[in-house]
C-alpha cells in the first residue's frame, strides 16, 4: 500500500473524511461535555486525528478576549506545552497528570463555542489548502518556536498581554487545520510584531525609569 506524503502531517490537518466543519466540531465537543466540568486530558483524548490543531485552538480561544484575567493564564501552560511538542516534532501530544487534570466545565466550552463560532466560519471560508509546506514537517516545528513564544506572552500577568498572542494563536491553529500556509505565516507574523513590541515598549520604559531614577 502506498503512503500519502501529506499524510505525514495528519496530526495537524483535518481528515478528508471527516462529517464536520472546526466550528462544528466545536460545537460537537461542548454538547459532548454536557453540563458538567471536564478535564483537559478529556478534551485531548476527544479530538482524535485533529488533536494538535484543535487543542491548540481550544486552549487559545479564551485568550483572545480583552482584559479576561485568571483563565488565560490557566490554559497558557498547557499551551506552551502542546507547542514545544510541535517543536520536537511529536506525532500527537500529550500532557503531564497536573496538566491534564486541570478542568473546565461544560457551560464554559458551549459559551466559547457560540462566541468563537461565527469568527470561526468566517476563517473556514477564507482559508483553502495553499503553501502547504508550512502546515507541515520541517516547517511547522519553526511554528512551534512562535507558537511557545506567543504562550509565554500570555502568562505575564499584564493588561492585555494575552489578546494579540490568543488571536495569533488561533490563526496558526486554524492555518494547521485547514493546510493554509498564508494563514501560519500571517499568524505568525502577527504574534511576532506583538513579541517585538513588548520588547521595545519594555526597553523604553526601562530606559525611563534609569533616568529617572538617575542611573
Amino acid at each position: 500500500m502506498t503512503i500519502d506524503p501529506m499524510q505525514e502531517a495528519a496530526h495537524m490537518t483535518p481528515d478528508a473524511a471527516a462529517p464536520s466543519t472546526i466550528s462544528e466540531r466545536l460545537d460537537q465537543l461542548a454538547q459532548e461535555a454536557g453540563g458538567g466540568a471536564v478535564t483537559l486530558d478529556w478534551i485531548l483524548a476527544q479530538l482524535h486525528e485533529r488533536a494538535f490543531g484543535l487543542f491548540l485552538l481550544v486552549l487559545a480561544l479564551p485568550c483572545c478576549i480583552p482584559f479576561l484575567y485568571g483563565v488565560p493564564q490557566i490554559v497558557a501552560l498547557p499551551l506552551m506545552f502542546v507547542s514545544a511538542q510541535i517543536l520536537m516534532g511529536r506525532s500527537t501530544p500529550w500532557l503531564p497528570a497536573k496538566l491534564g487534570a486541570r478542568s473546565v466545565t461544560g457551560a464554559s466550552l458551549s459559551a466559547l463555542a457560540t462566541r468563537a463560532g461565527p469568527w470561526l466560519r468566517r476563517i473556514e471560508a477564507l482559508s483553502r489548502p495553499r503553501l502547504a509546506a508550512f502546515t507541515r514537517r520541517p516547517m511547522d516545528q519553526l511554528v512551534g518556536v512562535a507558537l511557545v513564544v506567543f504562550s509565554a506572552s500570555i502568562l505575564v500577568p499584564l493588561p492585555g498581554t494575552n489578546t494579540v498572542p490568543g488571536i495569533a494563536v488561533v490563526i496558526v491553529a486554524m492555518g494547521l487545520l485547514q493546510r493554509d500556509g498564508i494563514l501560519v505565516l500571517l499568524g505568525s507574523l502577527l504574534g511576532t510584531a506583538w513579541i517585538a513590541t513588548l520588547l521595545v515598549a519594555g526597553a523604553t520604559l526601562a530606559s525611563v525609569i534609569k533616568t529617572w531614577l538617575g542611573f
